[in-house]
């Protein structure tokens, strides 16, 4: 039976048109109906061009799984496991940059990967209901691609549970670069290079000290942000972003059904959106780069922005929209086994759950979405929420009350995370109306308790409210003449993608008025 449906197949075809040289799939399998499914997949993908070969005679030490080979008999790429869902792009940007199709990439970004020493051999951990792991995985795959010293095999952790029990991984993407722990989490190809090139952070350090005064330095590159970057840009005046991960918090999110006349997106697909909309601009745009220190000028003097490489910026007007993080529980253990049994993506990480006792920490909408979520994989949910009642949704609550291996506590405090130095082996909450402490054993706890403003750096500088929210006006300014922001950094309600966007323009345009103004 085809694995991919006739649109898809069709697709495909016009991609593999791309490619400039010969490749070779080699399949490893065994007698498991996933390997009957690969050698589908992989007929199926040979069918659709005379550039692509099949074997499936191959000796890889995970079944089942297939390398992507170019002509020059090398293992570029990798996947052990079906590469659908989420990673079905994976395969198909692998497929095209081992047959020779360039990156999307900066030129400057790309030599950086030609250039980097091996032997690198990266493995990824994934599961296909990862947003965050796409990013990862095509990452690795083009420095395989480009470079020789680079291997990277792509592992499905659902399909490959012996080995995912074994290295303790118990979050996705987790990479190990030549068997030792290299990352977890979403990292793109310029914060990979970034880890492996040492001298990156100096070179980048002394291009950013030689940049002449902005007119217009937008902070942080969420929709806040990269909004405020386009309306200004827009008004032809000198713009710049600098950001710690272009996208922000959209990167981490997975469905978006309320952004207003789109019916349906997932975050990185927004992420790549914006930044692609940005850069159609006269936008200078760095990434990769940490605010440590906001230095404001004297009225009609420079505004300064110190980064953690050691350069520093400087501005006639600031746009701060550096957004806000996961709240964190604050109780012992929660640290130490971070991405061990604790984790903050439902999506991403609950695969790696199946079958095995949860909790999720928080009863809002995002808590009560993640014990649903759960339901259906794991063998069992507590849901514990600080208030009195739930805060979800009606009909969010309604869904949850009907799943029977939910347990649901109120009037909860979670105190400490339990482990056994290597995972998750429980939780303690303590029952706020009692005052009894309860344990609870299981394998996982996921924490969905809100937000918290990413604005610690500029505490002293600007004035902000007691929840650390830089205080604006109507406007978006700040106390400090010249200085605005926007998005779910501020007090602006409602911590909304769309309602950033508009708070983002809005300071565009203020610090516009603002510099004619002062002309």
């Amino acid at each position: 039976m085809p694995v991919l449906d006739a649109a898809t197949t069709a697709q495909l075809k016009s991609y593999l048109g791309n490619l400039r040289r010969p490749i070779e799939l080699v399949a490893t399998l065994d007698d498991s109906a996933k390997s009957a499914e690969m050698r589908s997949l992989v007929e199926e993908i040979a069918a659709q061009s005379d550039k692509v070969s099949a074997r499936f005679d191959g000796t890889d030490g995970r079944a089942p799984s297939f390398a992507i080979r170019s002509d020059e008999g090398r293992a570029e790429a990798v996947f052990a496991g079906l590469p659908m869902g989420h990673e079905f792009t994976s395969l198909i940007l692998a497929l095209l940059h081992v047959g020779g199709h360039p990156p999307k990439e900066d030129a400057e970004l790309l030599d950086q990967v030609r250039d980097l020493d091996g032997p690198l051999h990266f493995e990824t951990f994934f599961s296909l209901t990862c947003q965050n792991c796409p990013d990862v995985v095509q990452a690795l795959n083009i420095m395989a691609a480009l470079n020789p010293n680079v291997t990277h095999v792509a592992i499905d952790g659902a399909l490959f549970k012996e080995e995912v029990e074994r290295r303790q991984i118990m979050a996705v993407p987790t990479v190990f670069l030549n068997g030792q722990p290299f990352g977890s989490g979403r990292m793109d190809l310029a914060q990979i290079v970034a880890k492996l090139d040492t001298n990156a952070s100096a070179r980048a350090a002394e291009k950013i000290a030689a940049k002449e005064p902005f007119d217009v330095l937008v902070v942080g590159g969420g929709p806040a942000g990269a909004a405020a970057a386009i309306y200004a840009a827009r008004k032809g005046i000198r713009t710049g972003v600098v950001a710690e991960r272009f996208g922000g918090q959209v990167l981490d999110t997975m469905g978006i059904e309320n952004f207003i006349s789109v019916q349906h997106t997932e975050g990185p697909k927004l992420a790549a959106q914006l930044e692609s909309h940005v850069k159609e601009y006269d936008v200078d745009v760095m990434n990769l780069q940490k605010a440590t220190a906001l230095l404001p000028g004297s009225e009609g003097a420079l505004h300064e922005v110190q980064l953690e490489n050691g350069a520093s910026l400087k501005a006639k007007t600031l746009i701060l929209s550096t957004g806000a993080r996961w709240r964190q529980m604050g109780v012992p253990g929660e640290d130490e086994y971070r991405n061990k049994g604790v984790a903050y993506c439902p999506h991403c990480d609950g695969p790696l759950f199946k079958g095995k006792r949860t909790a999720v920490i928080g009863g809002g909408n995002s808590g009560v979405e993640a014990a649903i979520d759960l339901a259906g994989i794991v063998a069992h949910v507590t849901l514990i929420e600080f208030d009195s009642q739930l805060r979800a949704d009606a009909v969010l609550q309604a869904k949850l009350r009907s799943l029977p291996n939910v347990t649901i506590v109120t009037s909860a405090l979670t105190t400490e995370v339990l482990g056994d130095g290597a995972k998750v082996t429980g939780l303690v909450y303590r029952d706020r109306t009692s005052e009894e402490l309860h344990t609870v054993e299981l394998e996982g706890i996921f924490v969905q308790i809100g937000l918290v403003p990413n604005t610690e750096w500029i505490k002293g500088a600007i004035d902000l409210s007691a929840r650390g929210e830089i205080e604006v006006d109507a406007r978006g300014a700040t106390s400090v003449p010249g200085i605005f922001a926007a998005g779910d950094a501020t007090t602006v309600p409602y911590k909304q993608i769309i309602i950033a966007m508009g708070e983002g323009s809005k300071a565009a345009l203020s610090a516009f008025d603002y510099l004619i103004r002062q002309s």
